[in-house]
């Protein structure tokens, strides 16, 4: 009877208390690392400006995440857009190199379609076949 009665010593409430409370954990901790990343990632920061945001961080940390959104939180977005514009051209160059040139038959075969539907010329697939040949 004593382990029945014992079963049932978490209330729901308490559930959802312990489940708000890791969830504002999480947060707590993903948008430190996101400031964190976002201060050396700034290129417009030395070497000691990072070093004291990140002992401000460190020490006061809910003051300092606070101040830190003020002062950069508006820039953090350029940032962030500049690293994926960069890690975008990256992989697009890495995916061209990869692929490699096309060759000069697939090129003469594109124009030969572009001539047989009517989007070019005659005299401009010829033009264009010189270069591709040259």
């Amino acid at each position: 009877m004593l382990l029945a009665s014992s079963s049932y010593s978490y209330p729901i409430l308490g559930a959802f208390w312990t489940i708000f409370m890791i969830f504002l954990w999480v947060i707590w901790f993903w948008v430190l690392i996101t400031i964190f990343i976002d201060l050396f990632r700034s290129h417009d920061l030395s070497g000691w400006a990072k070093a004291l945001w990140f002992i401000f961080i460190l020490l006061l940390p809910l003051i300092g995440v606070l101040v830190y959104l003020i002062a950069r939180g508006g820039s953090m977005h350029e940032r962030a857009a500049q690293q994926a514009q960069q890690q975008d051209e990256a992989f697009r160059s890495y995916v061209q190199q990869a692929a490699g040139e096309e060759s000069s038959a697939d090129q003469l075969a594109k124009l030969a379609d572009l001539r047989d539907r009517g989007v070019i010329t005659a005299q401009e697939f010829e033009v264009q076949k010189a270069k591709i040949l040259a």
